[in-house]
């Protein structure tokens, strides 16, 4: 379950603060699928990454079960130091809306990436993200650079490498904003 408990955010602007979210409380129960819908600049984006503290809350708590738990409860990632919070994010992985893509690796290799700082041997890794590429649609692309790419490509290949160390969650900052 994730549970958010009044979560704001302010961003100090040269004009002022600027109050991104107010007091957001939401609770999504382990294996739903969720999404925030919301106007341009509503602060969904921020939201998403304050659930993974991508975005560090000015306030309240972000508590998520089955990632880091003592005595059976979640821990407040806000409270973690930052090797626990390291330990904890293995937990959940991201589709960014801009892909975050290496430029400099070619398709199979930003699949493996994730995998390769998880550990995971190099031929587990390749197989792996084998696998995915052939699940997003792109199996033909593994040495293709992100440079040679369509929009929607990208985002597949960005999908896969989220998908690739098997996270308990997943979040997705239009993930689908991209394909084609």
């Amino acid at each position: 379950m994730i549970e958010l408990k009044h979560i704001s955010k302010i961003f100090p602007t040269a004009d002022g603060d600027f109050q991104a979210l107010t007091d957001v409380d939401l609770t999504i129960p382990t294996g739903d699928i969720f999404g925030i819908v919301g106007m341009s600049g509503a602060g969904k984006s921020t939201l998403v990454r304050c659930i993974n503290l991508l975005e560090r809350p000015t306030s309240g708590q972000v508590l998520i079960d089955g990632l880091l738990e003592e005595n059976g409860r979640a821990v407040d990632l806000c409270t973690l130091s930052a090797a626990q919070l390291r330990r904890a994010r293995r937990g959940i992985s991201m589709i960014f809306q801009q892909f975050n893509l290496l430029m400099q690796r070619t398709c199979l290799d930003n699949i493996c990436f994730p995998m390769e700082i998880a550990g995971v041997s190099k031929t587990q890794a390749r197989q792996r993200a084998r696998e995915l590429l052939d699940t997003v649609g792109l199996p033909d692309k593994a040495d293709a650079y992100p440079s040679q790419l369509s929009g929607g490509q990208k985002q597949r290949i960005a999908i896969a490498s989220a998908l690739a160390s098997d996270p308990k969650i997943l979040l997705c900052d239009e993930a689908t904003s991209a394909l084609d």
